[in-house]
């Protein structure tokens, strides 16, 4: 297995360095085995099937979001995950932990080396204990105080060979990028002033992947995330990595490569390893690193957020009802990553051709009124158009009304239900399941839009509140842990199992059929702000009679009459 590994690792080096010679790729690949064989989890013995269970549910965190008084923030963050948290946490997805410059930790400034402040590689590996852990690798750039930077100013290797140059040219004026700042930046070295590709801004340095030091680089990265015990890797802004001239510079072939060649130095290094492709863009771009089975195994479900934004808010489900009647059919060992909040804001280009210009004019006013921001992208012809909401979710679910916290708590929590009874695998994001509004005070220190929602608490307020059984968080936290139980206990909805839609032309509810293995389930949500009436005779085109049970309340409807179903209620409805 090992020798087949080893054999398809230099096939696939020899697609995306091309141009070198056969030797020269038969020493880069001794060079990465002999990297990785320095990783812990070479001894992983893989499990049958694919990597998750219908028990796995991410939760995504920075490291610092949970602090206390003189301790490492990841001890801190440990310490209550630990103690708050553990039904949420089988999987932890630990958002950038490196020593970073800027961009919550997305300019990497060393691949060595920890914040500080967060802790060292012990304090990581110590909370993967028990648990599976996600970690990023930032591949499209490094922090501007990189060494690869500092190298390549000063005409060094191997940063020479790592940091993309760049001079401007007509040949790149159909670049697609996610930022409305300058896509090249000026440097000034010891030597001389040096131009290079900022895709994502000035202090995040574009690195050169056709270069095999990069993938070194990387390689040595990922051996040491696995030693301390990372199993699931994100692979952020994947998508933007590889650059040719007159192209949009975005989903290149190279790139698609490059997720395979992860993929194989992954699963050498740790059989039970899963590479999840992060790509906010339309959902067939964001699908294409599914579609062969041989790249990722999870994609983040972008057309989720926005889509199931706009029907708590309008209160109106019939876009998302029509998107998810064509959901996906993907190959085996693949699927999505479903969540609503993260700590990016709610992005606007997977909504590309799934929600008409007035509705999603209408989506933007309705979430500036409850505090949120709206952030740009500059297109080819200079013109900006908006690409993410930046909003907390807690609160993007309140109400238009005089009262913000009319039905918001029902609203919150349908969304992560219904994030939970889809298929795929859910995310949660740390601060929504505390219910927290937008962080204005962190956002007027900042500046930064997205910092609205990336909120940090102290330990001992935090618990307090969960103390409370009124609060808001305490009360969103007793639901979730109660459906996440239920939920390992239902085998229809298991990660892989299939989906039918039963209300694709409704506005008002979304019905959800979900099966596995001979077993059903079907999920109801009522998204609006008015009592429903349901009828569960013939719900699944069933004659017979049998009353239906809601696993997450215990109630029984019988099925030969109408029931009622509250303001944004959610039924798991199995046949007693």
């Amino acid at each position: 297995m090992q020798l087949q590994s080893e054999r398809t690792l230099r096939n696939l080096l020899s697609g995306l360095y091309s141009s070198h010679l056969s030797w020269d790729l038969e020493a880069l690949s001794s060079q990465l085995l002999q990297i990785l064989s320095s990783a812990s989890g070479n001894g992983d013995i893989p499990t049958k099937g694919n990597p998750w269970t219908v028990d796995d549910v991410v939760l995504i965190t920075y490291a610092d979001t949970v602090v206390e008084a003189d301790q490492p923030a990841l001890v801190s963050l440990r310490t209550f995950i630990n103690s708050q948290l553990s039904d949420f946490a089988g999987v932890i997805h630990v958002l950038p932990f490196l020593e970073a410059s800027s961009d919550g930790g997305f300019a990497v400034a060393s691949h060595d080396c920890l914040e500080s402040r967060h802790g060292d590689w012990n304090d990581l590996a110590d909370l993967a204990e028990g648990r599976k852990l996600m970690a990023d690798l930032v591949l499209n750039h490094v922090s501007a105080s990189h060494p690869w930077v500092r190298q390549f100013l000063r005409d060094q290797e191997p940063g020479r060979s790592c940091v993309l140059e760049a001079s401007p040219d007509p040949c790149w004026d159909n670049v697609v990028r996610p930022r409305s700042s300058a896509l090249f930046t000026k440097l000034q070295g010891p030597i001389s002033m040096r131009q290079v590709w900022t895709t994502f801004g000035p202090d995040q340095v574009d690195v050169d992947w056709s270069h095999p030091e990069v993938l070194l680089g990387f390689t040595r990265l990922l051996a040491r995330m696995v030693a301390y015990g990372v199993r699931w890797i994100r692979l952020d802004a994947v998508g933007f990595v590889w650059k040719e001239p007159n192209t949009s510079c975005i989903h290149q072939p190279q790139a698609h490569q490059l997720v395979e060649i992860l993929r194989q130095l992954l699963t050498i290094a740790c059989p039970d390893g899963v590479v999840v492709t992060e790509t906010n863009v339309p959902e067939q771009e964001n699908l294409s690193y599914l579609r062969t089975g041989r790249e990722a195994h999870l994609a983040y479900n972008f057309p989720l957020p926005p889509l199931l934004l706009e029907a708590a808010v309008s209160g109106s489900a019939d876009l998302l009802n029509r998107w998810l009647s064509r959901w996906p059919s993907l190959p085996e060992s693949t699927s999505l990553l479903n969540f609503t909040a993260c700590h990016d804001g709610v992005g606007l280009r997977p909504l590309e051709g799934l929600m008409p210009p007035s509705r999603l004019m209408d989506l933007l006013i309705a979430c500036e009124q409850r505090g949120g921001l709206v952030s740009h992208r500059r297109l080819a012809d200079g013109n900006e158009v908006p690409y993410e909401i930046n909003i907390s979710w807690w609160s993007a679910m309140a109400d238009g009304g005089l009262d913000p916290s009319y039905w918001q708590r029902e609203r919150f929590l349908l969304t992560q239900l219904m994030v939970l009874a889809l298929p795929g695998v859910p995310a949660l994001y740390l601060p929504a399941l505390l219910a927290t509004a937008n962080d204005l005070g962190r956002f007027r220190r900042t500046g930064h839009r997205r910092d609205l929602n990336r909120p940090q608490f102290k330990k001992s307020s935090v618990e307090r509140r969960l103390q409370d059984p009124d609060s808001d968080a305490a009360a969103v936290l007793v639901a979730l842990k109660q459906a996440i139980a239920v939920r390992a206990t239902q085998p229809a909805l298991h990660p892989d199992g299939q989906l039918q839609v039963l209300t694709p032309d409704r506005v008002d509810r979304v019905v959800l059929h979900r099966s596995h293995a001979g077993h059903d389930l079907v999920a109801v949500h009522n998204v609006t702000s008015t009592r429903l009436t349901l009828d569960p005779f013939g719900l699944l085109d069933l004659e017979d009679t049998d009353p239906w049970v809601d696993c997450l309340s215990g109630r029984t409807l019988e099925p030969c009459r109408r029931h009622l179903l509250n303001p944004y209620e959610v039924l798991w409805l199995v046949r007693s």
